[in-house]
């Protein structure tokens, strides 16, 4: 094993130091969005600190074991598994080391649509909305339903929902890290409730996952590049209809994006969470134009950026489900409805990371 090997992790041991002492300053907690990037950057380093001192031990175990073996029968005979101790550390590490997406610990919102296929799609919006709810719940996770729009059904014509994290040691399990892999085209083949003739149905809604904006200042909107309209909500079929004009729409002229809240009886709130989905998306859009111009970096084989990608279908007459770009299939399709999502996630994950990993070594 070559010593100088991981002497790059001296500066991140450097830095680990200097944000744990920031950290302990009561001042430096004055500002929330500064508070929580540095606190983010600490749980970055952590895992990777950890896994640094872990090699260190095990290699110098290893090393003082093979000074020893020539001498002493016992260490020989340990040798060889403090040895395979040792390599399996610096894999540990040198995959920790492997450059992560910076927003995994930050919250999203969840936005599922139904797509072309009327009433069906819409229940189908609502069994996957349902679905990540549960799977939040399953997480400890919070959620919010920001805004929804019913159908005449009780499905859901479009639904979004705030989910969050209530503390992230570790950003491989913060929400982003693990809903990212979502966004795209869901598929489902059924008998709607609507089909007479019992006949199987293939219909689509579509899901965007976007990492929530933490500071306002991060992404910067000029008041005078809005339009605010207000009005009337409504539920389905034209029912709970409010008499006071608490629904707004937001469109940020620049980019022409749109964004509708109806959800609260409050103008004032229903504002606030506009806000908060416009500045996630117009975060995403700048994003996505910086990737594209830098057609060198590393784009993920799982997270694509192509949201009319067919990501998944979900079966209910064989109760499977089967994942289309990591090639997993199970037949518990009525559990992982229920909030059973973690092995489908975890598929995702690990070949996102068997990526990384390949892209690092080609490098």
């Amino acid at each position: 094993m070559n010593d100088h090997e991981f002497n790059g992790v001296l500066p991140l041991l450097e830095e680990y130091g200097q944000i744990e002492q920031q950290l302990a300053d009561p001042a430096v907690h004055a500002d929330q969005g500064a508070a929580r990037r540095l606190g983010r950057r600490y749980a970055e380093l952590r895992g990777v600190i950890q896994a640094y001192r872990d090699w260190e031990v095990a290699h110098q175990d290893a090393t003082e074991a093979a000074e020893l073996a020539a001498e002493d029968p016992d260490f020989a005979q340990e040798l060889p598994n403090m040895q395979q101790a040792e390599r399996e550390a610096a894999d540990h590490l040198r995959t920790m080391l492997i450059p992560r997406d910076p927003d995994d610990s930050r919250d999203v919102i969840l936005e599922v649509k139904a797509g072309e296929g009327g009433e069906e799609s819409a229940l189908f919006a609502g069994d996957l909305a349902r679905m990540y709810l549960r799977f939040a719940e399953r997480k400890g996770w919070a959620t919010q339903i920001l805004d929804a729009t019913e159908s005449d059904l009780g499905g859901y014509k479009d639904i979004s929902v705030a989910i969050k994290a209530k503390s992230i040691d570790d950003p491989s399990q913060g929400v982003w890290a693990q809903l990212k892999y979502e966004g795209g085209v869901h598929r489902v083949q059924r008998v709607p409730v609507t089909e007479s003739q019992g006949r199987i149905h293939t219909s689509a809604a579509g899901v965007l996952v976007l990492p929530e904006v933490e500071d306002v200042g991060e992404v910067e909107i000029d008041p005078n590049e809005l339009r605010v309209d207000v009005y009337r909500s409504s539920g389905p079929g034209g029912q709970h209809v409010n008499t006071t004009d608490s629904a707004v729409r937001v469109t940020h002229l620049p980019t022409g994006i749109v964004v509708a809240m109806q959800n609260e009886k409050s103008q004032v709130q229903n504002r606030e969470a506009a806000m908060r989905v416009l500045r996630a998306r117009l975060r995403a859009a700048k994003l996505e134009e910086i990737e594209a111009q830098q057609s060198e970096a590393r784009r993920s084989q799982v997270r694509t950026v192509d949201r009319s990608e067919r990501i998944r279908t979900y079966n209910f007459p064989e109760n499977r489900i089967t994942d289309h770009r990591t090639g997993y299939k199970a037949y518990n399709l009525d559990h992982v409805l229920d909030g059973d999502l973690e092995p489908v996630v975890q598929s995702a994950i690990e070949l996102d990371e068997a990526e990384r990993i390949a892209h690092a070594g080609a490098q």
